[in-house]
């Protein structure tokens, strides 16, 4: 039987050769041999706040204690400000077929149902309430019909103005660009609104959206729920509905997301990434991004920055 290999993604802004030594040492410490270095990042002329630079090492073995590893990593990842990612390299890493994402803080720069309370002049209220649920201190259903019920009398005549503020986080067009051109079926599974996810849906030409109904009446927001609500169960539960229609196994999805809501889908994933996410979603999560923007996941599918 052949030996078993495993691949480490090094991420960061900028990687010096002392920084790769040290995640390699870490590596060996735990039986892992060095076979191969790869780099997946154009060449990087000066670092900055928005560079990039990935290292992509094959070793040979298994880890003595994988666990105990994974933690050691992490470790090393917040002392040295890069994100390392281990795989093993089986037939699946650079061949999947279906991407699932998060909305709020993962695809744009904002959690919308906070950019609407804003609005409606209770945005501490909200956010502090947004905060705690992504953090995992809340149930997600119940506090959204508790923030949601806060936005009762909310003009719709706002949306508009909103919808043209959100940020995409950074690399999220690269992204999606080069899974099209991969092949890959993408999708939205948000506990956010449908209203926006069918405009990012239009940006990057995703092909399913699976988010919440702002329920309206006479030009504004009622303040109540729409069942089904998109919790962290149904994420998990669409994740595998999705892939059944498209014949597809989980080991062949991705799933991408910030908040303690994401965790079912990212355990269920194939290649579950929590990005820039909160303390128990980066430590619970399959791999962690938290340097680089979202093209970041192409590095973690084996795939090299294209000119």
């Amino acid at each position: 039987m052949s030996e078993k290999q495993q691949i480490i993604t090094l991420m960061g802004r900028h990687l010096p050769s002392a920084v790769v030594a040290r995640v390699v040492e870490l590596a060996q410490q735990a039986g892992l041999r060095l076979e191969s270095t790869k780099t997946l990042s154009a060449p990087l002329l000066e670092a900055s706040a928005t560079s990039k630079a990935c290292v992509e090492l094959t070793l040979n073995g298994e880890p003595a204690d994988a666990p105990v590893l994974r933690v050691a990593f992490m470790a090393l990842a917040d002392e040295l400000s890069v994100d390392i990612a281990l795989q093993e390299d089986s037939r699946y890493r650079c061949n999947r077929r279906l991407a699932v994402f998060d909305m709020d803080s993962t695809l744009i720069e904002a959690e919308v149902i906070d950019e609407l309370a804003k609005a409606h002049g209770i945005g501490d209220r909200v956010s502090e309430i947004t905060e705690r649920a992504m953090r995992g201190e809340l149930d997600f259903k119940a506090s959204f019909r508790e923030r949601l019920a806060l936005l009762k009398g909310l003009d719709i005549s706002v949306l508009d103005a909103i919808g043209a503020q959100l940020r995409l986080t950074e690399g999220t067009e690269v992204l999606f660009a080069e899974l099209k051109r991969l092949g890959y079926k993408t999708a939205i599974l948000s506990g956010g609104f449908t209203y926006f996810a069918q405009q990012l849906q239009a940006k990057l030409g995703i092909d399913y959206v699976f988010a919440n109904e702002l329920e309206v009446v006479d030009g504004q927001c009622t303040g109540v729920a729409v069942e089904p609500i998109v919790d962290a169960q149904r994420k998990a539960d669409l994740l595998q509905e999705l892939a059944a229609k498209e014949g597809l196994t989980l080991e062949q999805t991705v799933a991408v997301g910030d908040g303690a809501n994401d965790l079912p889908m990212l355990a269920l994933a194939g290649l579950g990434v929590a990005f820039r996410a909160k303390p128990l979603v980066r430590q619970s999560a399959q791999q962690a991004i938290s340097t680089l923007g979202l093209d970041g996941v192409l590095y973690l599918l084996g795939q090299p920055d294209r000119a």
